[in-house]
């Protein structure tokens, strides 16, 4: 994979954030999506051989649209400055997350302000067992990589359902339940690289399979 032309057509892009402009680097564009998703389908396979429960996810499946939203963010760009992609995209779970940017990347998994059944549900589990969580979380090698919990908005006071004296109360008041690893671009240009990927996806494992359980419906 040509990282390095994949992050000189973003640079060019945010120089020229136009339709008119892509539309005449369209051939440029295509290049880099395509070698874009094979590295997505070699990693696929690769992560598939660490995983007895891994969720094939081709490269074309787990692409991302470079278009922003604009029905919704109508002061976006009409183009974001990376290029993402989920892998073990397994309906109605945990995802996992790579985006390579600009400046910088990410590597996250969990699920990012999830509907309210599903909030509910990993809820209800870390009502049940959330020392098992806390422990997953707490973890020396865990920590390292992620730091604990993606920080985004929280309740200010205990979910219905839930006292303020409850022992996981700081989990509870939590709305989103994500993980997240960035670095610099710099990073993808080295040899070790996919293994950095393959091993921040071992790590994250525990998390996901925890919240995967907290939400299937048996």
């Amino acid at each position: 994979m040509d990282f390095k032309n994949l992050v000189e057509f973003l640079k060019a892009l945010q120089r020229n954030n136009s339709k008119e402009w892509m539309d005449a680097n369209r051939k440029w564009y295509k290049e880099v999506r395509d070698d874009f998703v094979k590295w997505l389908d070699h990693m696929n396979l690769i992560l598939a051989e660490i995983d007895q429960e891994y969720y094939d996810t081709p490269g074309k499946k787990g692409i991302n649209r470079i278009n922003n939203n604009l029905m919704f963010h109508p002061n976006k760009p009409v183009y974001k400055d990376h290029f993402g992609a989920g892998l073990d995209k397994r309906p109605f779970t945990a995802d996992f997350y790579i985006e390579i940017g600009i400046e910088r990347c990410i590597l996250a998994g969990g699920f990012w302000r999830p509907d309210p059944g599903t909030l509910k549900s990993i809820r209800e589990s870390i009502d049940y067992d959330g020392d098992l969580l806390k422990d997953i979380l707490e973890k020396k090698s865990f920590q390292k990589a992620f730091g604990g919990l993606y920080e985004d908005a929280k309740l200010i006071k205990a979910p219905k359902g839930f006292s303020n004296s409850h022992e996981h109360i700081e989990l509870l008041r939590n709305k989103t339940f994500a993980v997240a690893h960035e670095f610099s671009t710099n990073e993808v240009f080295m040899s070790g690289f996919e293994d950095k990927v393959v091993n921040l996806y071992k790590e994250m494992l525990p998390f996901r399979r925890y919240l995967n359980k907290a939400v299937t419906v048996i």
